[in-house]
């Protein structure tokens, strides 16, 4: 009887430095090249054809497809061979031909992915991104640099995003949005340049939002949205909903910090 053929865990046409950091049980599919500066934890598996370089840490049973290209300096005239760093954290999955770059010396230094993100084909996350958690970026969406995507943001596809924008937790973007400025948390967009349409009330109940706390979302986009408000009243509105909506604390704490840190000069998707 045969005995069946064991595949290699690092196919023999990889090229793996020496000096790279993988643990046993990562896998590295046909002609990939791993630089000297990568570190990869257990479980991560890459697929053929991709690219990882620079200082690169990736965490734990991540899924990375073929055609990848990951750590690449930025696409910065500025940059000058900094040692700055690509962070990818535990249980992601990054399709075919995205490009996440290195942070710059003229940010944090790191460009950062959370944790068990789903990451679909051609996204590129450019230098000193700050994505979180939980995240579903559809096939196309860009990001500029310095964007930051709070947990559970979704991004349709083809969405792109302009450099220092931030986008709040639990939003979502329509096909083909268009971002000038600040998301707020829970809000949906669309459009070029995305105007807000509704809150995403669908993904706040699938995620195990309470009726009170989905009654104090509602609020907070009447605030934001339908009464007219100046973005100063509306953070008043706002603040004065945790007596109405005691459940709702921590959502209101959210939108607080996310509104206090909007930059005048950019504003919030109206």
């Amino acid at each position: 009887m045969t005995k069946p053929q064991t595949v290699p865990r690092i196919h023999p046409t990889a090229i793996v430095d020496p000096q790279a950091e993988l643990d046993s049980s990562v896998s590295v599919g046909p002609y990939t090249v791993i630089g000297p500066h990568v570190r990869v934890d257990a479980g991560t598996t890459i697929g053929a054809h991709c690219v990882l370089e620079g200082h690169t840490t990736i965490g734990r049973d991540n899924r990375i497809f073929q055609f990848n290209s990951l750590g690449a300096i930025p696409q910065d005239k500025k940059y000058a061979g900094e040692p700055c760093e690509l962070v990818i954290g535990a249980r992601n999955t990054v399709r075919e031909f995205c490009t996440f770059n290195i942070g710059s010396p003229g940010d944090a230094g790191v460009t950062r992915l959370g944790d068990d993100n789903w990451i679909m084909a051609y996204v590129h996350l450019a230098h000193d991104c700050q994505v979180g958690d939980h995240t579903i970026f559809a096939n196309n969406s860009q990001l500029a640099g310095h964007v930051h995507v709070g947990d559970w943001v979704i991004l349709g596809g083809f969405t792109v995003v302009h450099q220092f924008v931030r986008l709040g937790a639990h939003s979502m973007t329509a096909m083909c949005a268009l971002l000038f400025a600040d998301l707020p948390p829970f809000v949906m967009c669309q459009g070029q340049p995305a105007s807000a349409r509704s809150m995403n009330f669908e993904g706040l109940r699938r995620r195990g939002f309470s009726a009170d706390r989905l009654a104090c979302v509602k609020a907070m986009h009447k605030a934001l949205y339908r009464d007219n408000l100046g973005l100063t009243e509306a953070r008043e509105r706002i603040a004065a909903l945790a007596g109405i909506h005691p459940e709702a604390a921590a959502d209101i704490a959210l939108m607080q910090g996310f509104l206090e840190a909007v930059d005048p000069g950019r504003g919030i998707v109206r």
